[in-house]
């Protein structure tokens, strides 16, 4: 899943060239702007000890990152393969390697693929997954402590985007589909889970929405 994924075209469009890119871009430059916000709120936290679950974090940068402030461990969960000998390779140079899981699976579909985790991320994810309820009320049932995630403003702008976006893709004979989801629905549906979302930032391209859990709230 790396970015936003439709299970039924990920691997044509997320496949190892865009992997390679992907850990080259972070050897070279770091975090994006997003998901460095990811990464700050985290810490600011408690990342210290903590296990966290990325459902689609493609190469693992995030989740360097957040080995590197403390945290005990991390799981990747993906629907491709693609990403892993990237992957391996960015955790072998960081000497990670122990303490990073990778599996494949759709969460949404099967809550049995990852255990339950002290945080829970989805980094560019929900952006193209059809069923935007199903996915973000399964990372909210295996979030200990909290989600964060990141997802497009919805107006006329990133729809109209997202529009010629999906009409080349099928111009090409791809299934991948990305969805602009009304955050209302992001919302409402993690506090249907016992978290508390709130935008940390609102970006030109993406927010970031933090959701905590709340004292009543037990995953």
């Amino acid at each position: 899943m790396a970015g936003c994924c439709d299970p039924r075209g990920c691997d044509r469009v997320f496949g190892p060239r865009f992997a390679h890119q992907a850990a080259r871009r972070y050897r070279k430059h770091g975090l994006g702007r997003p998901a460095q916000r990811v990464v700050d709120w985290l810490v600011g936290h408690g990342i210290e000890g903590a296990s966290v679950l990325e459902i689609g974090g493609g190469v693992g940068e995030i989740q360097l990152e957040l080995l590197r402030h403390g945290a005990a461990l991390t799981t990747n969960l993906e629907l491709s393969p693609a990403y892993d000998e990237d992957a391996q390779a960015l955790a072998a140079e960081a000497g990670t390697t122990e303490r990073m899981t990778r599996r494949l699976g759709d969460i949404a579909v099967d809550a049995n693929v990852a255990d339950v985790h002290d945080f829970v991320v989805l980094h560019r994810v929900v952006c193209c997954y059809p069923d935007v309820e199903r996915l973000v009320g399964a990372a909210g049932a295996h979030a200990r402590r909290g989600v964060i995630l990141t997802h497009p403003p919805r107006h006329l702008g990133s729809m109209a985007a997202l529009a010629v976006s999906n009409l080349f893709v099928r111009a090409v004979g791809r299934e991948y589909r990305a969805y602009a989801h009304p955050p209302e629905v992001i919302t409402e549906t993690l506090r249907g889970r016992g978290l508390d979302p709130r935008h940390v930032h609102r970006g030109p391209f993406w927010h970031v929405l933090a959701a905590p859990r709340t004292a009543q709230g037990t995953a």
